[in-house]
Parts: C-alpha cells; structure tokens; sequence
C-alpha cells in the first residue's frame, strides 16, 4: 500500500533505540494467518455477499488487535490527527499518487467538499498501512493482515459509491438518469450471468476462429485430454527442429494466439518456426481423476506425434504458468528415464517452479485453507473457471474488480471490447485430482525437494534437466512474482537465459512487437540472487519475443523448404484449427 504524497508524512522512521510495540499475543498472531480470504469470495456468486464477509471480518479482526494491543494504535494516531486538521483547515497537500486513476477527474481537486472525502480516505489508508508496521506481527502475519485491509480499504474508496462520485453524477445529470438505468441493468445482468462479479468485457466483437484463435493450421491427432494443432508455415523455408506449445490448464490456449497482428504463434510462423500446439480439453466431473499424470503422459504423446509428423528426431519445448509447470514435470520424468533427449530445448514463461512465494496468491497458503479450498471441487469433480477467476481479480481489487464496478454500474457504460480481457473470461475448469496435487505441491514446495513428488511413478527431481533453458517473467507480474520465476534457474541443471519483462502476467505473455512501451532486461550470468542478476542486468526496449526467437532459432537447426502439406499419412489433418475442444 503505498503513501499518498504531501508535506505530512503518515509514518515515522522510527530511531534507533526508540521503544518498539511490544509483540503481538500469539492467539491474534495465530489469527492473522487467517484474515479474509479474497477465495471466500469466489465460493459464494455475488459480489456484495463476499465484500461484506471479508470487510467485516477484516475490520473485526483488527478491531480485537486494537484492544489487546493499544500501544500500535496510539503511535499511529498523532500523524493521522495532524493531517486530519490540515485537511479540516484546507491546508493538507495530500495527493493521490500518480497511478491511481480513480481521483483522475478534476472535481477531486477543484471541490472543497470532493478533495477533503478525498484527502481523508487517503490519510486512513495510509495510516492503517502504518498501523499495521506499528504491530509488529511476525513473518507472513503482517502482509497477510496488510492485504486484508487492502480489500477493505479499496472497497470503501469514495469512488465506488455514486454520491461521492462526481463522474458518475455528473454522467447521472448528463444523461437525465439514463447511466443509472443502465448501471442498475448492468448489475442485474451480472448478478444473473457472471456470478455477481462485474463483467470485465464485451465479448461480442469477437469470434473464436474468425478474430481470436484465427492462425490456419490443422487438427492432426485427438485423443480424450487434448488436441494437437499443427500451423500451416507462413514463409518459404522453416527450422527443421519445430517447437511444441504447452499452454495453462486454467485457461484456454489462444491467448498465444490472439487476435491477428498479436498472436505469438504468428510472429513465430512469420519467421520460419515450426509451430504445433496443445490444445487441452475442458473437463467436467467425468474427469475427476485426472491429474499431473494425465496431463504430462498427454505431453509425452504430442511431442511423439510432432517428431513423427516433422521428422525431428527432438523438439523445442514451451510451456507458460502451469504449461510451464507441466512441461517441467515431462522433462524431469523424461530425464529419469533417460529419454530427455527427446528436447533440444525448454522455454518456461510467468512460471512458478518453486512455490516459496511473497506473491499475494501465496499470502493464505497455510494447512487449513488449502484443505478448505479442495473441498471445493468434491461435489462437482471439478472447480469452475469462474471461481478462478474471481480469486484472481481479487488479488487486485482496484484493477480488476472496483475499476468494472464503477464502469458499468456507476457510469453505467459497457466494458471495454478488449482481445485479452475476451480470452481471459473464457474460462476452464481444473479436475478435482489436478487441483488438490497442485494445492499440496504449494503447501509442500514440492517441486524444490528431489523426490518430493512423483509423476508417471518417477520422483521428480528438476536438478536432472540439462537441456538449455529460458526462462522469461514480469516485472510487475502480481501472479508470479518475477523473483520466484528466476528461481527456475537455480533448479534445472542445463544452461539457462533470463529475461525480466517490463509488464504484468498477461502482458508478458502477449507482448507483440508493435505494443509502445514495452521493455526487457537481459543477463547472460545467472548469479544465485534474482536481486543480483537485475543490478547487472541492461534494459533493451521493445519485446522479449525478438530476443527470445534468436535465442530459438540457434536451438532449430537448419533451414529447408517448408512442408506443402499438413499432417502425416499415420496422422492426417482432421479438421481445421482451431478444432472442437476450444469451443467447450
């Protein structure tokens, strides 16, 4: 939570020697571990059910810290009363930060009344953040308590309630009350269609195989976990060693194959890579039971069909957040075989290998959430696409959830018809077994313990990849923190390439070379400390995609004509892409 900008600092460095808060009691350090969950929300449709569980719980909680602990409390209160004065008088210089688009409309700034229900949100917020320093809770306790408030906080902003809004009432006014018949249709439809939550998109410009996913290729092998797709070469002559796309089973594969002009799969074609890619069939509670032992022995069988298909005698591997985790997972079990040779190299981008994370996907990690969260999939066999959905947006309330709000309900305009914000609403569904392997490799940090699992019956041990490995993640990326992802390269064996990107998670991904604003840093040495390969890094403007296809092509191999047709005898074309399972 950062402090707001003004002559009145909120907080104080506190000087050596100067008497600390005493610690907290351990029943409410044992509490802390379990604030609201921004997940509860997700469990429950409706926005307002969820923000009203978690608000109160929040409050309540620091309510009872307060009590027993008053000390905290009284260090913060003289700085909060001295700007509150400053405010009461029209001398208080407290200003949002620069990013903060909510108080971007000039009222905030120009009424009295507006910029002092500005000023007096920002001195609370930025007092509870202090208060919360002043605590001194222990490890994890803090940020956990600290995000807790964050919800708390961003849901009571001045700007999500109409009458302290001046762009919703000037737009009330403007529009003679049609915004709030509008807002207030919007907020039916949401409650009926979109489990309370407000919709990020219109989805209605865009069109599966016409406008997304549009890239021609061929399905040439199906079997009940997934399609394989080849593309059709789009230049004269293509690498002989193709590459293979893992794509997340927590979303549809097409977000690397967005609307034309930004598909990676297209700049890859463009330049003369071979490109084949998964695409993972949607489960429902028939699938129960499959697992990482589905889903890595369905990867073994792609790169199978691909090198039969090309005639390779390996492939290029590439997977992204949990594809990169099960890409991992095939070439470690493949590697304890003896069979790694099947792949030249291995790309791994926004992905978390080791799960010791400050991230705040991680910040409720502990036994009894995680056991809370598996009993989410046991009536169904399956934990629904929007239930992830939601649990993400709510790691970044403002962004993800408040911004809609406003939007749609408040200003009472549609979403943005945007080709991200499209594939991101068309959500999957995670296995119950998948999902309840994945909460136990997090809790367990499986992945950085040699045989702390076991895939296909093999103990996964990642030290055993020595194939080249790069590996790419997002600087501001609130999923997979950038630190956690540079991890991956002190756990496989083989040389290794990272590459920081100047975005979030999905902007890593989608980072086509036309974008403005785009940036990378770029380290050849891989020192143990993430902290230190950055202070030795140098930033290049433009996308990671150029850098990351000439470190491709030198692991392609030669140049030859590109293939005429699709396909092989034994695995023909059987329709064209982007196939049957992406429509599910």
């Amino acid at each position: 939570m950062s402090t707001p900008r003004g002559k009145a600092p909120l907080t104080k460095t506190t000087p050596n020697g100067r008497k600390q808060a005493a610690p907290v009691p351990k029943d409410l350090v044992k509490s802390a571990a379990q604030p609201p969950v921004p997940a509860e929300a997700a469990r429950k449709p409706g926005l307002l059910a969820g923000l009203g569980r978690d608000t109160a719980g929040t409050l309540r909680f620091l309510g009872q810290v307060a009590m027993r602990h008053p000390q905290a409390l009284l260090q913060t209160m003289p700085d909060m009363g001295l700007e509150l004065m400053r405010i009461g008088l029209g001398r208080s210089e407290l200003a949002p930060d620069k990013g903060d688009k909510r108080f971007a409309d000039p009222a905030w700034q120009q009424n009295p009344l507006f910029k002092m229900t500005m000023q007096t949100y920002l001195t609370y917020s930025a007092g509870a953040d202090a208060y919360v320093d002043n605590l001194g809770l222990p490890g994890m306790g803090a940020e956990r308590l600290r995000f807790g408030l964050v919800l708390a906080r961003d849901a009571m902003a001045p700007t999500n309630f109409f009458w302290a809004n001046p762009a919703a009432i000037k737009r009330g006014f403007d529009t003679a009350g049609g915004s709030v018949v509008k807002g207030m249709a919007n907020m039916t439809g949401d409650l009926v269609r979109n489990h309370g939550m407000p919709s990020m998109v219109d989805r209605r410009p865009f069109k599966i195989g016409e406008n997304l996913a549009a890239s021609p290729g061929a399905v040439i092998y199906r079997d009940e976990v997934f399609e394989l797709i080849q593309y059709t070469p789009q230049s004269q002559t293509v690498y002989e060693r193709p590459i293979l796309m893992v794509p997340p089973q927590v979303n549809k594969y097409y977000a690397l194959d967005l609307s034309p002009g930004r598909s990676l799969y297209e700049y890859l074609l463009q330049r003369g890579i071979q490109v084949y890619g998964i695409s993972w069939r949607n489960p429902t509670g028939a699938q129960r039971d499959w697992n990482f032992d589905t889903y890595v022995q369905a990867t073994i069988d792609a790169i199978d069909v691909v090198r039969k298909v090309s005639g390779s005698p390996d492939v290029n591997l590439m997977g992204g957040c949990l594809g990169g985790m099960t890409a991992a997972l095939t070439q470690a079990h493949l590697a304890a075989l003896g069979e790694e040779d099947r792949i030249r190299s291995s790309t791994m981008f926004v992905t978390l290998l080791d799960t010791r994370s400050r991230g705040r996907m991680f910040l409720f990690g502990t036994p009894s959430t995680l056991e809370l969260a598996k009993l989410v999939t046991m009536p169904t066999g399956v934990i629904d696409g929007w239930q992830m959905g939601s649990m993400f947006a709510w790691l970044r309330p403002n962004d993800l959830v408040w911004n809609y709000w406003v939007n749609n309900y408040l200003l009472g305009q549609d979403p943005p018809a945007f080709d991200i914000l499209a594939w991101n609403a068309d959500t999957t569904r995670l296995t119950r077994d998948f999902h309840h392997q994945l909460l136990d490799m997090v809790e367990e940090d499986q992945l950085a313990r040699p045989g702390a699992m076991k895939v296909l019956g093999t103990p996964i041990d990642l030290s055993r990849i020595t194939t080249d490995t790069y590996v790419a993640a997002g600087l501001t990326d609130h999923i997979t923190p950038w630190q956690t992802c540079y991890q991956t390269t002190q756990m496989v064996s083989g040389p290794t390439q990272f590459v920081l990107c100047s975005s979030g998670h999905i902007q890593t991904v989608v980072a086509d070379p036309k974008h403005r604003g785009l940036g990378y840093f770029v380290n050849p040495e891989v020192p143990p400390s993430a902290d230190e390969w950055l202070k030795a890094a140098e930033r290049h403007e433009g996308s990671w995609w150029e850098h990351w296809v000439a470190w491709l092509a030198e692991r392609s191999g030669d140049q030859g004509a590109a293939p005429q047709a699709l396909g092989s005898t034994r695995f023909p074309p059987q329709e064209a892409a982007p196939g049957t399972y992406i429509y599910q």
